[in-house]
């Protein structure tokens, strides 16, 4: 009997990994499942991942990503953010789903494009993870060549760059040097569950503005 994977029921914080998982049956369920789905999808090489987020991951995805909104708009930088998109290379057997993704410095490469095809189109610049219910694997943003990961387990933020083709942990984000954002991240993050969200977008405003003035 072929179990199929409509009947599949993965409760929020969960995640199903598969192995021996061909390129075309990844290729396959995307377009089963469609871009409306409340999973995120991730291949490397013949293992599938399938994972349902926590409403914490979501929330703290959304904040996140709206911080890193204000940071670039108050650098006068031009951006696109293309959320949890699906980047993937048959040539490289990878495939992912970022929480968040941002183009930055390749922002006018893609820009008004509505299909981002790897084999032509660079790569996001900075793809953010929320590593509360599974952890990011390195391998998939490598060798696509992301050149910034940001991994926020829930309390800490951890920024990476690539640098010859491995990922480095360092202190500071390349695009946003001179701003101690791994402290400032999460403390903001945290004000936002106690002041609200608007309260305290306006207040990260404000200290960006002190720290670039």
């Amino acid at each position: 009997m072929q179990i199929q994977l409509q009947q599949i029921i993965l409760p929020p914080g969960q995640q199903i990994l598969m192995n021996d998982v061909s390129w075309e049956m990844y290729e396959e369920l995307l377009d089963e499942l469609g871009e409306q789905r409340g999973s995120r999808i991730n291949y490397s090489q013949g293992i599938l991942e399938i994972m349902v987020p926590l409403p914490e991951h979501e929330d703290d995805k959304v904040i996140i990503s709206n911080l890193v909104e204000i940071l670039l708009e108050e650098l006068e930088i031009e951006f696109r953010n293309l959320g949890s998109t699906t980047f993937k290379s048959a040539a490289m057997s990878q495939g992912i789903e970022a929480d968040s993704c941002f183009y930055i410095e390749n922002e006018a490469a893609i820009r008004g494009k509505k299909r981002i095809d790897l084999t032509v189109d660079p790569p996001p610049d900075l793809a953010i993870e929320i590593d509360i219910t599974s952890r990011t694997h390195f391998n998939n943003y490598e060798k696509l060549g992301v050149r910034e990961l940001w991994r926020f387990n829930g309390t800490k933020l951890e920024i990476n760059v690539l640098q010859s083709g491995q990922y480095r942990q360092v202190n500071e984000s390349t695009y946003f040097p001179g701003l101690p954002l791994i402290d400032a991240i999460p403390q903001y993050l945290e004000r936002s569950k106690i002041e609200g969200r608007n309260k305290t977008m306006k207040a990260f405003r404000a200290w960006v503005r002190t720290k670039i003035s």
